[in-house]
């Protein structure tokens, strides 16, 4: 996995061609030690979303707006702060996962109505994110087990 940064896989992929991943230079946070029982794991809702359009939030640095087919038949909008690593036009049509019965929460002004997934590291002491995204054959609302 090589890390993003602003600009997307394409100036990630340009980057990593000019300077070879080290895996030495990799962090990752402990495990929790906590145990969480099976029954309060499987209360949590994780489906499988399709960005149908995706737009930075005016006054934000961070906050992006997804427009989401969940598979419900109505639009879902989440908001996420993966701005700094992600640019929103080379996000629309992909299929990422969420969690969808989080309570809503107001962020900004405007409802986010879930969390979309995504994987945090340190890399030569900077943080890294990669947006979990899913293969595209994977229908809208395809629930996680």
């Amino acid at each position: 996995m090589k890390p993003l940064r602003k600009g997307g896989a394409a100036k990630a992929e340009e980057a990593e061609e000019a300077k070879p991943f080290d895996i030495t230079k990799v962090k990752v946070e402990p495990l929790f030690q906590d145990f969480v029982d099976f029954e309060t794991f499987s209360k949590s809702d994780f489906r499988a979303v399709k960005i149908k359009t995706c737009e930075a939030v005016k006054k934000s640095e961070k906050l992006l707006k997804f427009v989401l087919d969940d598979g419900s038949g109505e639009d879902r909008v989440i908001l996420s702060g993966i701005h700094k690593y992600y640019e929103p036009e080379e996000l629309v049509g992909k299929t990422a996962l969420a969690i969808v019965n989080l309570p809503p929460r107001k962020m900004m002004g405007m409802q986010s109505n879930g969390m979309l997934c995504s994987m945090i590291h340190e890399y030569d002491g900077e943080e890294a994110l990669q947006f979990i995204l899913l293969d595209d054959a994977i229908p809208a609302g395809a629930k996680l087990y």
